[in-house]
This record gives structure tokens, sequence and C-alpha cells, in this order.
């Protein structure tokens, strides 16, 4: 490792279609966190049971990719790099796959829930693979810290972008496209989207380039699972990023319930989850955080603000100006927690080269990664659906007063609780992210 990988600065252009690797992943499956579980009850026509059991087992068994994701990952050699040529194999099946999962075919019974599983994992598994790589790119980027730490904040800003013209624009595109017809409008909404996506990944895939790729030599499966041995700051990141994203698809899978049933108003939907734009402030603020708070404080501020605001919900009720007053609140904190644990991922790849001599990039980020936004997406869509449930939630109907309670506990006090389980977890990697300027000048040592 030379001095100028260490010090390398990515151009504008590859900052941006960084950003938009991100921004098109988001586009397609930030409708699954926010809108599959919705789709599957009021829309596809299963029983909320189901299709809280459909999302558990789909995801649990799902996020069993991440991990060989990882492993094909480190095994790439191409003349495109390691982790971009996936940008330009993946982005038509994952779109394909995605609309198909939200299209409601002539099916009834045992074949329908068959036909909803079988999508969801396929769309899935080509989802992990785009996912792994975007956050396997990170490392071979730059071997710069404070130049990670930039290019991860693109990559939110585009992905937030992208998730918030899913959240915003959904439910418009759905009764635009279906005129009346919702289960037409979300099969044209989705082509729609997929068809954005395709055409950017390929942009994005033009315009990035991997640092010194060449050099990084394929290594067995049995030597990837060796980088986890004693690598603790990945295995604090990979629980925390984990708790995330079980919180944080509670708290955008229960938004609608929320509005449609608790505020009696389902078109606060659209508003609310536009408002979640603002999260962009926290994001680009997480280069000036992090030199002030260091990445585990700047972690800790996420994950109490967005606890913060789920509380502070509960307590105002109906008064919707308060609730979105720390609904904001709330987006601050999710745009920062969600953005930290990518760029601390790239740092524990190389704690795992320093201590174990193995640089497993793919494996170690497609489980800190893909894995826990697909399993913590799973049991954060299973959790809501099954608390509902026990208070007596029936889709399309008025609900009794103990629903509207389990709808009101899901989506404040549920969230607020887990995300702050998160904050014993950074305390535990301090100590960890005091030592990184240290491992990264032994490594140059090393393979100068």
């Amino acid at each position: 490792m030379s001095n100028n990988q260490i010090n390398h600065k990515v151009p504008l252009s590859g900052r941006l279609s960084y950003g938009l690797t991100d921004g098109c992943g988001n586009l397609l499956y930030c409708i699954i966190g926010s809108y599959l579980l919705y789709f599957y009850t009021d829309v596809f026509g299963l029983s909320v049971a189901t299709a809280g059991a459909i999302l558990l087992f789909t995801r649990l068994l799902d996020a069993i990719d991440a991990p060989i994701w990882g492993f094909i990952v480190d095994h790439t050699k191409s003349k495109y790099g390691q982790s971009r040529p996936y940008f330009l194999w993946l982005c038509v099946p994952f779109a394909v796959f995605m609309w198909l999962t939200f299209t409601t075919p002539a099916l009834s019974g045992t074949t329908k829930i068959i036909y909803a599983v079988v999508t969801y994992i396929l769309a899935g598994i080509f989802y992990t693979g785009i996912q792994t790589a975007i956050t396997s790119i990170l490392p071979n980027l730059t071997r710069r810290p404070g130049e990670r730490v930039i290019l991860n904040t693109f990559r939110m800003v585009g992905g937030n972008i992208g998730a918030f013209i899913c959240m915003t624009f959904t439910l418009p595109l759905v009764a635009f496209f279906g005129e009346g017809n919702e289960q037409k409008g979300f099969s044209y909404t989705l082509a729609f989207f997929g068809i954005i996506a395709i055409v950017l990944f390929i942009v994005a895939f033009k315009n990035l380039r991997e640092v010194n790729v060449e050099k990084i030599k394929s290594i067995p499966i049995k030597d990837s699972v060796k980088a986890i041995k004693g690598n603790w700051p990945w295995i604090l990141v990979v629980i925390a990023n984990l708790i995330f994203w079980i919180a944080l698809t509670i708290r955008l899978s229960t938004v609608v319930y929320y509005c449609q049933y608790y505020l009696g108003d389902k078109s606060l939907t659209v508003f609310i989850n536009g408002i979640m734009l603002v999260q962009v402030i926290g994001m680009i603020s997480i280069p000036l955080l992090v030199k002030r708070f260091n990445k585990y404080g700047t972690m800790i501020l996420g994950f109490i603000l967005v606890a913060g605001g789920h509380m502070g919900i509960f307590f105002v009720g109906t008064n919707i100006e308060l609730m979105i007053v720390f609904w904001i609140i709330a987006s601050l904190g999710q745009g920062i927690a969600c953005s930290m644990p990518f760029a601390m991922l790239s740092d524990t790849v190389d704690f795992g080269e320093w201590k174990t001599g193995i640089r497993a990039s793919g494996f170690l980020t497609a489980i800190g990664s893909a894995f826990c936004i697909k399993a913590g997406s799973g049991i954060g869509g299973f959790i809501p659906a099954a608390v509902m449930n026990l208070f007596g939630y029936v889709p399309n109907a008025v609900q009794s007063s103990t629903a509207l309670f389990g709808i009101q506990f899901v989506f404040t006090w549920l969230p607020a609780i887990i995300f702050l389980c998160g904050i014993i977890l950074m305390l535990f990697y301090r100590k960890y992210e005091q030592n990184e300027n240290n491992i990264l000048l032994d490594l140059a040592k090393r393979n100068s």
C-alpha cells in the first residue's frame, strides 16, 4: 500500500456516482419497508398474520445469501473490477423481480402465498448482490478514512433522495397509474421506478473506479470467515446496524397505519414521508459531527434523536403539528444513524486485515450491510404485524380502541426502545476507533 493510495481522493463524478448507487437501490427497495406490509394486507389480499409470517420467513431465509454474495465478490476478478461490475450485471434482474413482487396475479389460496414468497425472495437476492457491491466497493475506492466518510455521505444523501422519491411519490403514482385500482397502480409504479433505476445504475457503473483492485488476491471461503476472528469492532457495528434496521422498518412500515387509522387521514402518509427528506441535513452534517464527536459519538447522537422523536410523538397524541415537529427530530437522527455503520464497516475491514492478515471486504461488508438490512427488515416487518394482530387489527375495517392503541404503540414506543439499545454497543466501539490511525500506518508498513 503506497501513500498515494492512502491519500487517494475520489473525483466529484465518482462521488456523485457512488450516491447514485444507493439512490437507485432505495428507489426500489424502500417500497418494501414502507409499503409491502400494507400492499400484502390491503391490496394483495392477505391477512395481517399471513403477511407478517411471510415477511419474517422470507427475510430470514433470504438473509442467508448475504455471506454468499460476500464470498462471490471476494472471488471476483474482471476487467471492470471486483465490486463495480455487479451494478451492471444485477440492475435488470433486481428491477424485474421488484416489479413482480408488487404485481398481483390472478391467483388464490396457497398458490397466491407461494407467488408472494418466491417473488419477494428473488427480489431480495438480487438486492443483496447490489447492496453488497455498493458497500464492498467503498474500501476499494480509497484508503483514506476522511475520504470514506465523505463518499459515504454522498451515498447516504443519494440513498435518501431515492427513498424520498419512493416514499413520497409511490401512493400518488399508484393513484395516477391505477385510476382507482391499487393492484394495477402498484404494478405500473414499480415498472416506472425500475426503468429509472436501471439507467442510473449503468451511469454509476461507467463513472466509478476501484483503486489497486487488480492486486487484491482471491481468498478461500474459510479465510473470509477467519477475518471475523477477533474483529470486535466489526461485530459491534453489525449488531448495531441490525438493531437500527429492525427499528427503522417498524418506523417506516407503520406510518401508513398510524395515519389512516389513528389520525384518520391516510393522505397524511405522503406528507409525513416527504418530510423525512430533512434527514439529508443530518447526513450532510456527518463529516462535521465526526470531527466533533468521533464516529461512535455521532452514531449515539443519531440513536438518541430518532428514539426521542418517537417518544415525543406518543405524548402529543393526535396533535398533528407537534407530531410533525418530533417526526422531523426523529428523521434527523435517522439520517445520522443510518449513515454511520456503512462508513464504519470500511474501517472494520482494515481492522480485520490488521488482525488476521486477511482483507475480506466483500464478506465483511455483505454481512454488515445487506444481511443487516434484510434480516432487520424481516424482523422489523414481523414484529408490528404480530403486535397489531395481538391487539385485534382487522384490514380495511373500523378499528377497536384496543387495536388503535396497538397501532400507536408499534409506531412510537416500540421503535424508540429498540433504537436506544444501539447506544450500548457504540460505547464499547469507542476504544477501537481510537486506534484506527495506528492500524492504517501499520498496514502501510506491512504492504510497502
